[in-house]
């Protein structure tokens, strides 16, 4: 589909990220306790705009590897799934009660979310590790192929972050209720990615 080698694998790995706690999800956490859903709404817009951003940025990179040199693509496609089983033993083996909430002042809930992500340094290299893995050499279309996986990963964005801004106090109060059951989740979504890059490599 469009130069992406297999969609509803990108899809889902899209997915399982989203999913992960990080800065942006608390962020969107917060926002949404402090100012309701609309301040959710907004925060969720935020960090698509900065995803966004980051997303070309890395795309821009891509590229210019993939026209230059087919070799180094796929070296680059082979450190992407390294980097995907890197993250996945990390969140396996982490200890409960790493991730803070993150603080936000109100009537800045887009600016903010905005420049958590932006700011943060492992995006960007995520990005890039992330792309290559289902880029298909052969039918890669240039930029049309980057602007559809950009649009698919902010319409999944769209909809998990309404989804979760809309139940964010009853997610909030579980998680805290429940740790195990979260720090069982987080583990279980680090077997997968690791199981997802090995079969990415091959």
């Amino acid at each position: 589909m469009l130069g992406i080698a297999d969609y509803w694998a990108f899809v889902a790995a899209v997915l399982v990220f989203l999913m992960l706690p990080g800065p942006g999800t608390f962020a969107l956490l917060t926002s949404t306790g402090q100012g309701g859903f609309r301040a959710g709404a907004a925060a969720t817009f935020g960090l698509i705009a900065g995803d966004q951003v980051l997303m070309w940025l890395a795309a821009l990179g891509v590229a210019a590897v993939l026209q230059a040199n087919p070799t180094l693509f796929k070296l680059l496609q082979y450190a992407g799934a390294a980097y995907l089983v890197w993250i996945g033993i990390r969140l396996a083996v982490a200890r409960p009660g790493g991730t803070q909430l993150i603080a936000i002042r109100a009537e800045r809930y887009f600016r903010q979310a905005f420049l958590i992500t932006l700011l943060n340094p492992k995006a960007i290299v995520f990005y890039m590790a992330f792309f290559p893995l289902f880029i298909d050499p052969a039918t890669h279309r240039g930029a049309l192929t980057f602007a559809a996986m950009a649009v698919s990963i902010a319409l999944l964005t769209l909809a998990y972050c309404l989804l979760l801004a809309a139940f964010a106090h009853a997610v909030a109060a579980r998680v805290r209720a429940h740790r195990k059951a979260a720090q069982w989740l987080e583990r279980s979504a680090g077997v997968f990615l690791v199981g997802f890059g090995i079969k990415l490599a091959q």
